[in-house]
């Protein structure tokens, strides 16, 4: 790529349209430097949290520099959480959610959470993900879904985009045109959703319909290859999709984001400046960068890159200063959105609020009570409960860990053994991982069966049916032992065992994860069974 220099006015069109990330927890020189310089967007990951507080003060440095700015996160709640990234989410995640089938619920988490991002200075959030996961070896999305249907996740889907909305924060329905029917992870490859057109038509695009219906002011675009609308260019780089689906049949006029631009779905082939000039060809008003790259060098990289396909004309000029246009379109209405969302503390979402808490005896409003509320709600019991809970004694737990995808910060603690020994003090654990597995059955018996002699066992999985190595363990362990309990964090699939007591959650976060503790100890029971 050569350097000539461009005028200043293309510079700024150019950092108008990135969303990047940045490494630290205070406001980098860089950052400030390029946001006097034209940078509209931010976007917050784990790794810039601390503390509420902290993330206030961060985002008023920022707002320092321009009062408009967006400042996105990509904050699902649930197994996806950046805001609660060191604790893991007191709420839980949207397959929970789907699964109670409670839309006023739905609302009133999602003005919880709206709450607490718009106090912290967020104004984007990169949620709901609006996808159907009819696939059921799918990698990356799982419970980040509502459901498998496209009925459920369209009324859930609006419901969030409502209640977030409700309390002054955008918004941004995710994966457009859909990333539930593949089984390859974008962010290391790309996926292929093989489809057809009325397929997609039926099953994929009714929630999009039902979060424009609701008023989301954004959308993300996916990073995966739909050869029933575009044979050629992923739905990121593709104007069929784009211009022609979203922008066209859809009648969708407000802001397009990209998925993260350095996801190697699109950098393998493009490289990420190439990805980047294509994706804002194509229709992407904002690129979203910095989940992986969160450089100084690669902001300035995509810079350049666009001024440069502006020279030498592959990127239109127009085209670049009509997503600028509409950046800054929906940087003044999410100023407006944040505004009424403090004045309304939340509005009609509370009633919402209420009824969930009133399902279980009127627990609180805010924080950990709404979301701990329909946590419990989502819990699901089957087999010979009771006699086997609450558990008449301390019990060894099992706990079986995927490697989980990119989209789920390493450093988020899930699992049912910490709440339980806060319950239970002398509850023992152990967390296994299929490396430690491959020497056969020797390690089960030495570190899962023999400290449960005597002691109730609790063997906890996160999607078991779709790994191989986990079913197994789980048939070993519930063989050698048929009284164990079997919780499953994940989706509940053909990976669970048919024999004894089994718990799904329909998802790991904290607040599931609790819920199923308080099962556990004999405290407040599960949902319907």
């Amino acid at each position: 790529m050569s350097h000539r220099p461009h005028s200043s006015e293309l510079r700024r069109l150019a950092l108008s349209v990135l969303q990047p990330g940045f490494v630290g927890t205070e406001a980098p020189d860089w950052v400030l430097r390029d946001i006097a310089g034209g940078l509209a967007s931010v976007v917050l990951f784990s790794r810039n949290i601390v503390s509420p507080e902290q993330v206030a003060r961060l985002t008023g440095r920022l707002r320092a520099e321009n009062p408009a700015l967006v400042v996105a996160i990509d904050e699902e709640a649930g197994d996806v959480t950046r805001i609660e990234s060191a604790t893991g989410s007191s709420r839980p995640g949207n397959f929970a959610l789907g699964t109670v089938d409670d839309v006023a619920l739905t609302e009133a988490v999602a003005a919880d959470l709206g709450h607490e991002l718009r106090a912290a200075g967020v104004s984007l959030d990169y949620a709901p993900s609006a996808d159907v996961n009819s696939n059921p070896d799918n990698p990356v999305i799982g419970v980040r879904s509502f459901g498998t249907g496209p009925d459920v996740v369209s009324r859930h889907t609006a419901a969030w985009v409502r209640g977030l909305q409700s309390a002054g924060v955008a918004a941004c329905a995710k994966h457009f045109p859909g990333h539930g029917d593949v089984a390859v992870d974008s962010h290391h490859d790309l996926p292929v959703c093989t489809a057809r057109r009325e397929e997609i038509e039926a099953g994929a695009l009714p929630p999009f319909r039902a979060a424009l219906d609701a008023g989301v002011r954004a959308v993300m675009s996916a990073h995966l290859l739909v050869p029933a609308y575009d044979p050629d260019r992923p739905a990121t780089l593709s104007p069929r999709i784009l211009q022609d689906l979203l922008r066209g049949e859809l009648g969708f006029d407000g802001l397009v984001v990209s998925d993260a631009i350095e996801m190697g779905a699109v950098t393998r082939r493009y490289g990420i400046g190439g990805a980047t000039v294509r994706a804002v060809a194509a229709g992407v008003d904002a690129v979203c960068v910095g989940g992986e790259s969160a450089e100084a060098a690669t902001a300035h990289l995509l810079a350049d890159a666009l001024c440069e396909a502006v020279a030498d004309g592959r990127l239109p000029e127009e085209r670049l200063a009509e997503a600028a246009v509409r950046v800054r379109e929906f940087a003044d209405w999410s100023v407006k959105l944040r505004e009424a969302g403090g004045a309304s503390q939340g509005g009609a979402s509370q009633g919402g609020a209420s009824q969930g808490g009133a399902s279980q005896g009127g627990a609180p409003r805010g924080g950990a009570g709404i979301g701990q509320v329909a946590a419990r709600r989502a819990v699901r019991i089957s087999g010979p409960a009771g006699d086997a809970l609450p558990l008449t004694a301390a019990p060894h737990v099992v706990e079986l860990a995927p490697v989980t995808n990119l989209a789920i910060g390493k450093e988020t603690p899930w699992g049912v053994a910490a709440p339980l020994r806060e319950r239970l003090p002398d509850t023992t654990a152990v967390r296994v991982r299929e490396s430690e597995l491959r020497d056969g059955t020797a390690v089960l018996a030495e570190c899962a069966l023999r400290p449960a002699v005597g002691r109730p066992l609790v063997v906890v999985v996160r999607d078991a049916a779709r790994h191989t190595w986990m079913s197994r363990a789980l048939a070993d362990l519930t063989t050698a032992r048929p009284d164990a309990v079997t919780v499953e964090m994940g989706l509940p699939g053909p990976g669970l065992q048919d024999t004894g007591v089994r718990i799904c959650t329909h998802g790991a976060s904290t607040a599931s994860g609790v819920a199923v503790a308080e099962v556990l100890a004999g405290g407040v029971r599960g949902g319907e069974r």
